[in-house]
């Protein structure tokens, strides 16, 4: 029988953390900033843990039984914490989620600090006290390390968040009934648990089954347009919507692009470097998964060879198979000229060699610390070391309107590695006022682009000149150990969304 506890110790270590993890992971993909979300979440958790050991004291009898409660409690409300969390956020405010999170972070803590201290308390009359904290502990321990590692490497990409929740309520709800069994529970009270326990379950089942309807439910709460794909990679959630003739990526909830006026963007992203590099014949793209940087380098015919390096599969496969989206990238990911690597730009680069003629860098917002590492001198650095020396740059450097301290601090942080910058903006419909930095190892003349569909050479010198409430002003530089970067776009970004 102690055998059987101390695996369920295991057993119940493991759920605990997964239920931690989801509820990080969702606080991290619903409101961003996940370094913040993170460490907010787990130190709650943290403090819930400490106050049920401390309220396991008051527990002085009928502990199996108790205990058996404790699980079938923590079961239902730890197994539905994500599909709650998920319809919450589609039918509330911010505000009434991050409470509501907190509000079910704190039970579910509270509740899963209940059980080490209860069952060391039904153990203690069968092991010796030293053997009893050794066993416990160690189990704890490595249960909570297959959670970390099961989570991020199977749970969420094959199940998702919602079924993962659902399934490990639902081995809560099974280590109760064993439980019941092992301390010989009263058969009254057997009864009654059974019931509770067979109710639980059914309702995880249910959400376990409806899961993708859950999701789908609360995510057309939150877009107007059609949801046409809702996928769930590792890395991130991605909403493909369609109205009309929009179609619309988010990825965790933030617009990327608007195929109405994404042309803007992308080839003010891209032709003014390709103009400025005399022979660019090696190109590097670091981000830009969707295809469309792609798409427009390849209006170059003398490009030779494009490598775009990406982080998630998910979004690269989706844009080279799907029908709809690879027409939007005019299906360049499937040309022969083309090499996509999904791997972390920073430490793929730091491994390579070779020196590119022009590289589009097209990185998400600097709206955490993990993003904000890739606007770091440490990057800049790097990515000075792989261009040719006539080769050119170009980073996008987030809205020098709404965000001018940190697209100022962008284009202060390239210069201060000893590139030549050239900051320069446009007006994109989706997004508002723009901002890029051209980038050279050597001071180049202000380029003259044409493109298909926006760019002239009138468009393209008005892009560089800018008006005195967009013009440069002091800001530190974003280092790797301090990342100012990411405070100045936080402050500036929140103080946009209260205007």
């Amino acid at each position: 029988m102690s055998v059987l506890i101390l695996i369920s110790v295991f057993i119940i270590a493991t759920c605990s953390l997964i239920y931690e993890l989801l509820a990080g992971t969702l606080a991290s993909y619903l409101l961003g900033d996940s370094v913040l979300q993170f460490s907010t979440v787990i130190g709650s958790y943290m403090f819930a843990l400490g106050i049920g050991a401390w309220l396991s004291k008051y527990i002085e009898t009928k502990i199996g039984e108790r205990f058996v409660q404790l699980e079938i409690s923590l079961g239902l409300i730890g197994g539905l914490s994500a599909t709650l969390l998920f319809l919450i956020f589609g039918a509330s405010s911010a505000s009434a989620f991050r409470l509501m999170l907190y509000v079910i972070v704190l039970i579910v803590g509270t509740l899963s600090g209940l059980e080490v201290p209860l069952l060391l308390r039904l153990l203690q009359d069968k092991l010796e006290f030293k053997e009893l904290v050794s066993q416990v502990l160690t189990l704890d321990y490595i249960g909570s390390l297959l959670a970390s590692v099961l989570f991020p490497l199977l749970l969420v990409p094959r199940l998702g968040l919602v079924r993962t929740s659902c399934l490990f309520g639902i081995i809560n709800l099974v280590v109760a009934i064993i439980f019941m069994r092992v301390f010989k529970v009263e058969r009254s009270r057997q009864f009654l648990l059974t019931a509770q326990a067979s109710f639980c379950f059914l309702i995880l089942l249910a959400a376990f089954i409806f899961a993708n309807s859950i999701i789908h439910f609360s995510e057309e709460a939150l877009y107007s347009d059609n949801i046409i794909i809702a996928k769930q990679s590792p890395y991130q959630r991605l909403i493909v919507t369609h109205k009309a003739n929009d179609i619309r990526l988010y990825l965790n909830n933030n617009l990327q692009f608007s195929s109405r006026d994404e042309y803007r963007y992308h080839e003010a992203l891209v032709h003014p470097a390709m103009q400025s590099c005399p022979s660019p014949k090696e190109v590097l793209v670091l981000g830009g998964g969707d295809g469309m940087a792609v798409r427009e380098i390849l209006r170059h015919p003398e490009v030779e060879h494009i490598t775009l390096v990406d982080l998630d599969p998910l979004m690269t496969k989706l844009f080279t198979d799907h029908p709809l989206l690879s027409a939007l990238n005019e299906h360049s990911f499937k040309s022969p000229k083309v090499q996509i690597i999904n791997d972390d730009a920073f430490t793929w680069l730091i491994r390579q060699n070779k020196k590119y003629d022009v590289a589009i860098v097209d990185f998400p917002d600097p709206s955490n610390f993990s993003v904000g590492k890739l606007y770091s001198t440490s990057f800049y650095k790097v990515l000075k070391s792989h261009l040719a020396p006539q080769g050119c740059a170009t980073i996008q450097c987030t809205s020098p309107m709404f965000a001018r301290q940190s697209f100022w601090c962008i284009v202060h942080t390239i210069a201060s590695v000893g590139l030549a910058t050239q900051p320069y903006h446009i007006y994109v419909p989706s997004f508002g006022e723009w901002g890029y930095c051209l980038a050279t190892n050597q001071p180049v003349p202000t380029p003259s682009c044409r493109a298909p569909k926006f760019l002239t050479p009138k468009i393209t010198l008005a892009m560089f000149d800018f008006p005195e409430d967009l013009k440069d002003i002091p800001t530190d530089i974003n280092h790797l150990h301090d990342q100012a970067l990411v405070r100045y776009y936080d402050r500036e970004w929140q103080a946009m969304m209260l205007q």
